[in-house]
């Protein structure tokens, strides 16, 4: 996979990830939408002969895409419900990866049963990403706690994130 994600050619708003991809540990909100643009075409060569995967991939694009939308319609419920379809229809191939051959208790799919319903009722999923908060605890934590000398640090953020 890094290798893939290595050789995709270089645009000028895509994000380059080297070949160290499977090494992150923790992605932030933004990165993991940068991925995302890019993981069909890295994952495609690897699923050659195996369609019903990449669609999978490709429905799952698709739904977290749109469901980001800042505004809704029934035509983006459509295409919504659609990836949903087209989740539902595939992912049984990957249940013989998981150890107990269950997808049953995996509350980020399970969620997205709902989604549909949620922004009918409550309108776009927009801001409900972790950007902004990713964003602050760069700002408040980290800059507080590089400013402080690392002894009794909790005090020192506090007084500096009040300045």
């Amino acid at each position: 996979i890094d290798e893939r994600f290595f050789a995709l050619p270089y645009f000028s708003d895509i994000r380059q990830f080297g070949d160290k991809l499977t090494l992150v540990k923790q992605w932030t909100g933004s990165e993991y939408k940068d991925m995302l643009k890019v993981w069909l075409a890295a994952l495609a060569p690897l699923l050659k002969g195996h369609p019903n995967h990449l669609k999978f991939f490709k429905s799952v694009t698709d739904f977290i895409m749109i469901a980001g939308y800042h505004s809704h319609t029934e035509t983006t419920h459509r295409y919504l419900q659609d990836a949903l379809q087209g989740i539902s229809r595939n992912i049984h191939l990957f249940l013989p990866y998981r150890h107990n051959q269950s997808i049953s208790k995996i509350p980020k799919i399970h969620s997205l049963f709902h989604y549909i319903e949620c922004i009918k009722e409550m309108g776009s999923t927009n801001n409900s990403d972790t950007e902004v908060s990713e964003a602050a605890h760069k700002n408040l934590i980290k800059d507080g706690y590089h400013a402080s000398n690392k002894v009794d640090y909790i005090p020192q953020m506090l007084r500096w994130e009040t300045r």
